[in-house]
């Protein structure tokens, strides 16, 4: 086994790469932990040259810069970047901090810039080197390999227009580099470009307000780039169905028994059904099981799961052998169908409050387990519900003379000559309806819940006056938003609980802002908030929807002390969050905000408190 190749120390790095005449360079390194600390170690360095005269222009840049953005002034990476002509490039930084650094790079004052992979997408400054440490990079989801188009991004800033003939990429060895893989990736077409396109709640509305019915909906969103794929799927499934349904009506073309298309249609559909029942009828006890699991794991029915099957589950929904489910500790949970241990028998309502009475009758003995049936019943059943499909093929055959039972070999012979024709038109047909629900399904299942909360009336396929507002607020979780302002939350909170409020909706659920403490009045708040988020998980899980991540109470707390005074360089120090982090939970607070303050005719006193709120928000450095 080959030993894995030791790490290059920055340091020694960017004196390989002056050596060869490479510099400046853009370093992407792994992680934002990895820049901070190899710009720090390239600095430190004694070894490394200075260039007087860049370090002063670097010096007079950053002064007339600090003027202007001074949450910069004291940033720690200053004599960093000014002494050192090295800085460290990502998203934990502030945007004048980035800035700042793009204009020195761009201005050839910077030796090399340690960056994180997302710079390659979001900025502008080419280098005469690119350097890929790693193989792979770490997103939102952990570790991942780099895909094609991230790392011909990075390496397209190889290459300075006017002053290289020619761009250099170097790979460090490592022991998470792997060169053949990075060569694919370099040989690989871009990866596909992905549409944004989302079936959202305002997406939704917006859309129904302004087509008025689910259909222009539908054909709006068949027609978006998201579903390019989907649509041609589907119109070369409507081509071959076209074919078909040639092919049937030449052949049934004046035929002496008078049988149609509709009569070759429904003997398809019953000798499939009587296929079904002679070739699935359940050969074991796992198969007879999973037969039953599927008609009676349903909404509202307490489950029990895993070999030991102590814990209880509500039902809420099943998609095929996916089960959505609450346990009886509250939280929401899925599991596939077979891991059912224990289905019992009562129905209960998901939507109702007390709906933890579920839980409490079963473990009382009030709703008693299911009895599983056993396999030789099915047999008979299915025995005789095939014979009587056979009576009724027979029929179908004596359709040129009623009054006789046995049919005519002639029409018999036209039917299963044509049956295979059939079998495809209703083949290629459920294939295009699948499609369909597959573009149509998400935006159906948040009509139905907008309908529960009144913002829209699914049948008559129009929204409400209340859904009209709702359809303005263009935040991350709007319904839970326009439940709170349905309900006046938002009328006379004070900016700083207002503030909390937002950015625990506005925020990345895993993204941690330090221990701050919730002031009381922001705890009772977030109570009130609990109850409208069961509310509306309630439903979307009635719905087929998997709810939202769970509010961010870290988040709530920062953006509290924010707006109640704590100035910048407290926040920083007191969240222990990264300068850029913090940024933009802010400023997503502040545009959320901006979002409700825009409300003054349905919701005038939420939008008086939000515009109050928001302009305390996006103060310095918040933009």
């Amino acid at each position: 086994m080959n030993p894995r190749p030791p790490e290059i120390p920055p340091h020694k790095l960017i004196s390989a790469l002056r050596g060869f005449d490479l510099l400046p360079a853009i370093i992407f390194m792994p992680t934002r932990r990895k820049c901070d600390e190899a710009a720090s170690e390239v600095a430190g360095d004694r070894s490394q040259r200075t260039d007087l005269d860049r370090q002063k222009k670097r010096e007079e840049i950053f002064l007339e810069f600090a003027a202007e953005n001074p949450e910069i002034a004291r940033h720690k990476h200053q004599k960093i970047l000014v002494n050192g002509g090295i800085a460290s490039h990502h998203a934990g930084h502030i945007p004048a901090w980035k800035l700042l650094v793009e204009k020195m790079m761009s201005a050839g004052l910077l030796n090399a810039i340690f960056a994180t992979s997302t710079v390659a997408a979001g900025v502008d400054f080419p280098a005469r080197t690119v350097v890929v440490v790693n193989a792979d990079t770490r997103g939102n989801d952990g570790w991942r390999a780099l895909r094609a188009s991230e790392l011909q991004q990075m390496t397209g800033r190889a290459g300075r227009r006017g002053k290289d003939n020619v761009g250099f990429v170097v790979l460090v060895p490592g022991q998470f580099q792997n060169p053949k893989n990075i060569a694919e990736l370099l040989r690989s077409k871009p990866d596909p470009r992905e549409s944004r396109f989302r079936a959202t709640y305002t997406s939704l509305l917006n859309l129904l307000d302004a087509f008025k019915n689910f259909d222009q909906v539908r054909d709006i969103a068949q027609k978006s780039f998201a579903y390019q794929k989907t649509a041609r799927q589907i119109d070369e499934l409507r081509r071959l169905r076209d074919e078909r349904e040639r092919r049937l009506n030449e052949r049934l073309a004046g035929n002496e028994f008078g049988i149609t298309e509709e009569d070759v249609r429904g003997f398809e559909r019953l000798v499939s059904a009587r296929n079904r029942l002679e070739e699935k009828i359940p050969a074991t006890r796992a198969e007879m099981r999973q037969s039953w699991l599927r008609e009676n794991v349903n909404s509202g029915r307490v489950v029990t799961q895993g070999r030991s099957g102590k814990r209880l589950f509500l039902v809420f929904n099943v998609f095929g052998d996916k089960v959505s489910a609450m346990r009886e500790d509250g939280q929401g949970t899925t599991f596939a169908l077979d891991r059912v241990n224990r289905v019992y028998q009562n129905f209960y309502d998901t939507r109702a409050k007390n709906i933890e009475q579920a839980f409490f009758d079963t473990f009382e003995g009030k709703n008693e387990p299911l009895d599983e049936p056993k396999l030789s019943f099915k047999k008979h059943d299915a025995d005789d519900s095939s014979s009587l499909i056979g009576d009724l093929l027979g029929k179908l055959g004596s359709k040129q003379n009623p009054k006789s039972e046995v049919p005519d070999p002639k029409s018999q012979i036209l039917l299963w000559d044509s049956y295979e024709d059939a079998q495809y038109i209703t083949r290629y047909t459920r294939d295009i309806e699948f499609l369909y629900s597959d573009i149509w399904l998400p935006f159906e299942r948040r009509a139905k819940v907008l309908d529960h909360f009144g913002y829209l009336e699914f049948e008559s396929e129009t929204v409400t006056e209340s859904g009209k507002w709702l359809a303005d607020v263009r935040v991350d979780r709007p319904l839970l938003v326009g439940e709170a302002l349905r309900l006046g939350i938002f009328d006379d909170l004070t900016p700083s609980v207002a503030a909390g409020l937002m950015a625990s909706l506005a925020a990345d659920s895993d993204r941690n802002y330090g221990d701050l403490y919730l002031s009381d009045d922001l705890l009772d708040l977030v109570s009130r908030l609990e109850d409208i988020i069961l509310d509306v998980s309630n439903a979307e899980w009635n719905a087929g929807i998997e709810p939202a991540e769970e509010i961010n109470l870290s988040a709530a707390a920062a953006a509290e002390r924010w707006a109640a005074g704590m100035t910048w360089d407290q926040l920083v120090q007191r969240t222990g969050a990264e300068e850029g982090d913090l940024f933009r939970l802010l400023a997503r607070t502040g545009e959320a905000l901006l979002q409700i303050a825009n409300l003054k005719t349905s919701n005038a006193k939420a939008a008086g408190v939000a515009r109050t709120t928001a302009e305390i928000i996006l103060r310095e450095p918040v933009r």
